[in-house]
């Protein structure tokens, strides 16, 4: 059963990653959730929001991002969506390669994965959602 989303909407400015912390801990207190899981929310919510803002939105403080969590049954599905025009993520490089190691970026949809229990792109990329069994 689904309950009514919590939601956070916000310009493009790189300031306001910061939020983030604040809204994960709204879920925290609402939802129960464990410490070791808090955590992980935290930054696979941070990646999103960032890469959001970044590769997105090209910084562009007119453009909103906006992140929304329901919660169904024993899951958290929390998106984050921009207002860009989406990428390509079946493309994405993987950083654990020989040649992508010392590369700067690059690591965030990488350490969503590893990090939540599912990953899913919506609308050409520019909808992440990512998913946390509690």
């Amino acid at each position: 059963m689904s309950v009514h989303p919590i939601m956070l909407r916000f310009p493009s400015d790189l300031s306001n990653v910061a939020m983030v912390e604040s809204f994960v801990q709204r879920i925290v207190h609402r939802y129960h959730i464990k410490p070791d899981l808090y955590g992980n929310i935290l930054i696979s919510l941070t990646e999103a929001v960032t890469n959001a803002i970044v590769h997105g939105n090209n910084k562009d403080e007119s453009k909103n991002v906006e992140i929304s969590l329901n919660k169904n049954g024993n899951r958290i599905v929390i998106k984050v969506s921009d207002e860009g025009t989406g990428f390509d993520y079946q493309s994405i490089p993987d950083p654990t390669v020989p040649e992508n190691i010392s590369k700067i970026g690059g690591r965030g949809v990488f350490l969503m994965k590893q990090l939540s229990d599912a990953v899913t792109f919506h609308d050409n990329g520019s909808t992440v959602e990512i998913q946390f069994s509690l």
